[in-house]
């Protein structure tokens, strides 16, 4: 039989068993990669241009927005109960009576009332969104001082959260005038004052000049700063540890569970400021008169004087049942279409 050999490190000749023990000894001890590395391989894998990023976000806020826009609109009615006499029918709120009156009165497809401008205004809100986090992530990490704690909990967290927040001002900020007429379209019942967003636009810079398509901007950038910050540090927690503790678990269920658990901590920390900024949106509406004549604060004390603490939280609970899945299919879909495009060949 041949006699397998093979060169030392050394230079000098050692047979094939010592050769393949050397092997093994040194595959065993290469350290396998982390699951902080695993995770940042993965991402770095996924990685894709700003057209399909911008595509993936806007697709997938447009695709949740139209499942739960149902629930939204209920969402905005409770909101919008005891701001008006003739509004205050609902003083004993009950989800599925109003489901009925809806249906009953105004047909089934009065659900999906100012939906299209909902689609309009959630194709760039989202994809600004998702597209400002990931550059608002990257800003944030070539800080030094982030850049140097990569490994740590802490950085990271202050990275989502930062960067979640800046990232959903500035989407609200690009995107806003579309945010309140689909607030006023879907708030609308048997009386129909805006026909379509052309007509809603037209009508309220007509009657409330120009800066009535920035009603309540106030309460919507203190709202969506801490909301988004909130939903993405829990998602990118959520989503890191479970994926640290079962890597094989399936992307979409993972994106879909972590996304309806950050959609649940964002809303009932920051339900009262989107109570207030739906209020102060629908102010002036068909020239009625003003109902709140303060600022933020003052209209959360007139809230709470004329409806109690709980008038705070009024809509709440479709809020719930809107938020769980529309944030989960938010970011399973934004998660999907990320790796459909990176699969994609160049």
């Amino acid at each position: 039989m041949e006699a397998q050999v093979g060169m030392s490190s050394h230079g000098g000749v050692v047979d094939g068993s010592t050769a393949v023990k050397f092997l093994q000894k040194q595959q065993a001890v290469a350290p396998s990669p982390s699951p902080r590395q695993h995770q940042q391989q993965h991402q770095q894998s996924a990685e894709i241009g700003t057209v399909p990023q911008l595509l993936a976000g806007g697709i997938a806020g447009a695709f949740s927005k139209t499942c739960t826009a149902p629930l939204a609109r209920l969402t905005i009615l409770f909101q919008v109960q005891g701001m008006h006499s003739e509004v205050a029918l609902l003083s004993r709120p009950c989800i599925w009576n109003e489901a009925l009156r809806i249906a009953n009165e105004e047909g089934f497809r009065a659900f999906w009332k100012g939906n299209l401008v909902t689609i309009a205004h959630r194709l760039p809100y989202t994809a600004v969104n998702f597209y400002a986090y990931e550059q608002f992530k990257k800003l944030l990490k070539s800080i030094p001082s982030i850049r140097n704690n990569s490994e740590s909990a802490a950085a990271d967290a202050c990275v989502h959260f930062v960067g979640g927040g800046m990232s959903g001002i500035t989407a609200a900020m690009a995107t806003y005038p579309l945010d309140l007429v689909r607030t006023r379209l879907a708030a609308q019942r048997s009386t129909v004052y805006y026909h379509g967003i052309g007509h809603a636009l037209r009508t309220i810079i007509r009657d409330e000049g120009f800066v009535g398509l920035y009603k309540g901007l106030g309460a919507t950038l203190l709202g969506v700063g801490p909301s988004i910050a909130i939903s993405f540090s829990v998602y990118e927690m959520l989503r890191s540890n479970w994926k640290s503790q079962r890597p094989d678990d399936s992307t979409v269920m993972v994106s879909l569970a972590c996304g309806s658990l950050s959609g649940i901590a964002s809303s009932t920390a920051t339900f009262p400021l989107d109570l207030v900024r739906r209020r102060k949106q629908l102010e002036g509406v068909g020239g009625r008169a003003r109902v709140y004549n303060t600022g933020l604060l003052g209209t959360f004390g007139h809230i709470i004087r004329t409806e109690g603490f709980r008038g705070l939280y009024r809509g709440i609970l479709p809020e719930y049942y809107k938020v769980v899945p529309g944030v989960g299919i938010v970011f399973m879909t934004y998660e999907t279409l990320k790796k459909l495009f990176s699969d994609r060949p160049v």
